[in-house]
């Protein structure tokens, strides 16, 4: 039976729902199958169909979040629920390698919001390398799993971690059974991406040498010449000088001819023009340490050291090599040098070729080595030497097509729960090890679970049923830490299904047993239920809650939040949360250029007279798998305004549907972003708002539980 709403369908919205439409998300396949899966219901003959709302029962493996992103204002976060029915438009090992924007690695454990890596975008028919940020950064403790490659990477991640396959993104291991198992690894699978990153060189005394003699021999200087001048008649002059554009590479060889005694002085060589970099040197004119460079760099007399040539090579790269349309290069007009050359290449099992390009009258002949293999050998040429020149290496565009032996041989549980790491990044993926790995945050997070963000994300919700209990399970062990615990950071706690479910409850009663700080965000009224548990809490520091508040326009909200409390609603809860005595700060988001950001002031204003300390605001955000499904509503909803809304998100997020970067992706950048600013600013400082999101909870008191329901006792 054909779905009765379909991947990409731009038809009629489905009554009572946000999304108008249910696309693919961006990992998946082009298309999908249709068969029967029970998600959806056949209607009567002759009416519309309604999506229903269908829930399943999860029970996580864990349920705490850890972030350290600077645009975030807590450190850990609890989701009780998967999917959001109020309609508003993952981990590897700690020393897993990530490959870096400046085509180097970094252990997954290392990296930090606002850090610079790779993920990819599909374009023209193909998924390619591009260079994205850090958004957030986490850890959990998990059971393990090892994945073996054919090429020997050995990848250790949850069971729910997804990477791409060449049969679309599939999960280390499967859950549930029958139409709702998710896709997963089996050894018939292969990843996509380069292979195993290669160990970078051991920075000893011959590698340094070696990059030395790559180095000088490349570009620098070496002069010894009787003295002209009368006044010292048959003195020899000495100079040594190394210039370079780039500062990095130029410092690295000072330091290493500092290190075997033979130090130089910096200057500048040429200042930059319009057309070319400014150019620094290096210099020494003495003769003893014009002589000990020369002995540095003298070529080896004995069979060289594999260090020895991995720095040669860097060396060499740093001084001749090149980067372009996709192909290495190493050229010269020093036949020894080229020989040394293909000699290092050969020594570290790489292929190559010698080409010798036509040349210009009156030119020395010059000979080009280019590099074979692709991608794959250009990544491991450059773990492996090390170069310093990293602007040298850039695979934008670079589509991910390799031969890498990147087949699945065998997938097995570790036995044991480790400390594992994830990532949030502003296209939704990143590399690990040399294969594409998947992240994902709210509407992209039902893709993570191969379910649209469309009307999936509204539809199919799943509880997690024991979160509570993993949660007492976290706060009794001994390792932990308090920290105030975020609710509901991914979707909204009190959603529809929360009154039947009641999963915050429980986790909000957990945390009241135990003295546990605890915020919340929410865009319901349904909060209220709760005052008895947040009351006495507040009076002990230990809770704030946020409203969401996107319009005071009962139709516009009507349209963009279907499933939500109307705004007057959610302005009387901030008064009872205020009137009770908890702290209540209210969030204008997302603002919508010329929907929504009239209303700013107007909010703020509201919210104080119910009794708000604080306020904040959101810019829209359009992530990959939010944007076309945003684009479908404004022509839905509001045909008339639409081109106008995306003209002025382009204008806020520099020519883009969306801005990844932390520190403006909630604000936006230029002209009009900085007016909005002011005007909350002003608005602000007329009402006495606090500008802060969240005010300093009391960590203090947490007692921790037993795993039976009791107090622990000390």
């Amino acid at each position: 039976m054909p779905l009765k709403t379909t991947a990409g369908n731009h038809g009629e919205a489905a009554k009572g729902r946000g999304a108008t439409i249910n696309p693919e998300g961006r990992f998946e396949k082009l298309a999908r199958e249709a068969f029967d899966d029970e998600w959806f219901q056949e209607a009567p003959e002759g009416e519309a169909a309604k999506p229903k709302t269908v829930i399943a029962i999860e029970h996580a493996k864990s349920v705490i979040s850890r972030h350290d992103s600077p645009d975030v204002g807590f450190a850990q976060s609890l989701n009780p629920y998967r999917g959001c029915a109020h309609g508003c438009v993952y981990c590897t090992h700690g020393a897993t390698p990530i490959l870096m924007a400046d085509g180097r690695t970094r252990p997954m454990s290392e990296l930090r919001a606002g850090d610079e890596i790779y993920g990819t975008v599909f374009r023209d028919g193909w998924r390619r390398y591009t260079k994205t940020r850090v958004l957030d950064h986490w850890s959990s403790i998990k059971p393990a799993y090892r994945t073996v490659l054919e090429d020997g990477s050995e990848l250790v991640t949850s069971a729910d971690h997804r990477f791409l396959s060449d049969r679309g993104w599939k999960y280390v291991t499967g859950a549930e059974q029958g139409p709702l198992q998710r896709p997963f690894l089996t050894i018939n699978n292969k990843l996509m991406g380069t292979g195993k990153f290669a160990e970078g060189p051991t920075e000893n005394d011959d590698y340094r040498r070696g990059y030395l003699c790559g180095m000088l021999r490349g570009d620098g200087s070496l002069h010894e010449y009787p003295d002209t001048r009368a006044s010292r008649p048959g003195q020899t002059l000495y100079r040594f000088r190394l210039a370079l554009c780039d500062p990095a590479a130029l410092l690295r060889a000072q330091d290493y001819l500092l290190d075997f005694d033979a130090p130089t002085q910096e200057f500048v060589f040429s200042t930059g023009t319009d057309g070319h970099r400014p150019m620094y040197a290096i210099r020494a004119q003495s003769a003893n340490r014009v002589t000990r460079i020369k002995e540095l760099i003298a070529w080896p007399a004995s069979e060289p050291s594999q260090s020895w040539l991995k720095g040669f090579l860097a060396g060499i790269f740093d001084a001749e090599g090149s980067f372009s349309q996709t192909v290495l290069r190493i050229s010269n007009t020093d036949h020894a040098m080229i020989g040394w050359t293909t000699r290092g290449l050969m020594a570290l099992g790489f292929q190559w070729v010698v080409e010798n390009p036509e040349l210009q009258p009156n030119r020395k002949s010059i000979q080009v080595v280019r590099l074979k293999g692709g991608l794959r050998e250009q990544l491991r040429f450059f773990h492996t030497v090390r170069p310093e020149i990293t602007r040298k290496l850039n695979l934008e565009g670079q589509a991910i097509k390799s031969d890498a032996k990147l087949g699945v041989v065998s997938i097995e549980p570790l036995g044991q729960a480790m400390r594992l790491y994830d990532i949030t990044t502003g296209t939704g993926d990143f590399i690990a090890d040399g294969v594409v790995s998947h992240n994902c945050f709210a509407r992209p997070s039902h893709a993570y679970i191969g379910l649209s963000p469309g009307v999936d994300f509204e539809t199919r919700l799943s509880v997690k049923v024991n979160a509570a209990e993993k949660l007492r399970e976290e706060f009794a062990k001994k390792s932990y830490k308090c920290e105030p615990l975020t609710i509901a950071v991914n979707t909204d706690a009190y959603q529809p299904i929360e009154r039947e479910q009641r999963i915050t409850r429980s986790v909000l009663e957990l945390c009241h047993e135990t003295d546990h700080p605890v915020t919340l965000i929410t865009k319901s009224a349904l909060i209220e239920r709760d005052i008895d548990l947040l009351a006495p809490m507040a009076r002990k520091n230990l809770v704030s809650a946020t409203l969401s508040i996107t319009s005071l326009d009962q139709d516009v909200t009507r349209y963009l939040e279907p499933r939500t409390s109307a705004p007057m609603r959610r302005l009387l809860a901030v008064k009872r949360l205020s009137e009770a005595g908890i702290p209540v700060n209210v969030n204008i988001a997302p603002v919508i250029p010329f929907l929504t950001d009239h209303e700013l002031e107007n909010i703020m204003e509201a919210a104080v007279e119910n009794g708000a300390t604080s306020a904040f605001y959101n810019l829209v955000r359009l992530p990959w798998e939010v944007k076309d499904i945003f684009r479908a509503w404004l022509e839905e909803r509001f045909p008339l305004k639409a081109a106008h809304v995306m003209s002025r998100i382009h204008e806020m997020r520099e020519g883009r549907d969306n801005d990844p970067n932390f520190g403006t992706r909630m604000t936006g950048t230029g002209l009009f972003a900085e007016l909005l600013r002011q005007r909350y600013e002003k608005a602000c400082k007329r009402l006495g708002l606090d500008e802060r999101e969240e005010p300093e909870l009391d960590t203090t008191l947490f007692r921790p539980p037993s795993l039976h329901g009791q107090q622990a006792l000390f």
